[in-house]
């Protein structure tokens, strides 16, 4: 079927002007949640399991960063964009404008990918209440699957770049890897290290950057799949550190625990899922809670 379609479009300036672009599901009551794309995912991807979270009593918002789907509204090769201006300019302009909209209503997130990333630099990410992770990390090489590290250290850290430097911008699309992508994004993720804020190029003093996840102090579930070669263990685990002043769950979930041959990075936004991965994330961005059935293992806190 056709992704369900948002109930509204909406449009809001960031910081330094630049149009980000998005839709609304509507629930009366609940809490309004914002769900924040991976790289080069445009933000229909994530459609139906946003009207299915309106319909479990939440309002939900997805937008697209700059450079992607409707908020490419210059040419991607005149963008400098990398990631901090997605988490620093955009995901903040639509949790800011969320929490003015619906002042009286719990402030949560959804992050996929770059997304789980991206929302902590948001400086109204201090105000959520609860948070989902799916698969975040920031692309550190060797945190990825050691089965697949060459052949993706290959593919995203040298191919990628050098295409790059070819046509001014990651042409994506093109080549039927996703969308197109902006080369200060290229840039950040092809030079990533352990430390984020040491490795990315922004104007932003990097002790900034690094404190800022750890402003957030909500209850955040990070979830990963075990057959996910971005979001190892390790991985993930990089990242839920920078969130120190959150309550932190780690889950890790395999494909047999809900037996399915494979879910990997993206397919846990599949409608396939509805039954078995979805309800976890409803039930803690709405309770603040995992369901006493939970599949898999928690792997944080320890013990």
């Amino acid at each position: 079927p056709a992704p369900a379609m948002p109930a509204e479009r909406f449009e809001v300036a960031a910081e330094d002007g630049y149009p980000i672009r998005g839709g609304i599901w509507h629930a009366d009551t609940g809490p309004v949640v914002v769900l924040h794309a991976a790289t080069a995912v445009q933000a229909r991807y994530y459609a139906r399991f946003a009207s299915w979270l309106s319909g479990q009593g939440a309002t939900v918002l997805t937008f697209d960063y700059r450079g992607i789907g409707e908020s490419r509204s210059t040419p991607v090769k005149d963008l400098q964009a990398g990631w901090v201006d997605w988490g620093v300019l955009d995901a903040e302009a639509v949790l800011a404008y969320a929490g003015r909209r619906w002042p009286d209503r719990a402030l949560c997130a959804v992050g996929h990918s770059i997304g789980g990333f991206a929302l902590g630099l948001a400086r109204t990410s201090d105000r959520l209440d609860r948070i989902v992770t799916v698969g975040a990390q920031f692309a550190y090489w060797r945190d990825y699957d050691s089965r697949q590290r060459r052949a993706m250290y290959l593919k995203w850290h040298l191919f990628m770049p050098a295409v790059t430097q070819l046509f001014g911008y990651f042409p994506g699309a093109r080549l039927g890897w996703l969308e197109d992508v902006p080369r200060g994004v290229v840039r950040d993720w092809s030079r990533m290290g352990p430390r984020f804020e040491s490795s990315i190029c922004s104007a932003l003093d990097p002790a900034d950057l690094a404190a800022r996840h750890g402003a957030t102090r909500a209850r955040l579930l990070a979830i990963g799949l075990t057959d996910d070669p971005f979001c190892t263990e390790a991985a993930g685990q990089r990242l839920l550190d920078y969130y120190s002043g959150a309550d932190r769950t780690h889950l890790r979930i395999a494909p047999s625990d809900i037996a399915v041959p494979e879910i990997g990075h993206f397919a846990f936004f599949h409608a396939r899922f509805e039954q078995t991965l979805w309800p976890l994330a409803a039930a803690w961005l709405l309770f603040g809670r995992l369901p006493k059935d939970v599949p898999g293992r928690i792997v944080f806190p320890t013990g």
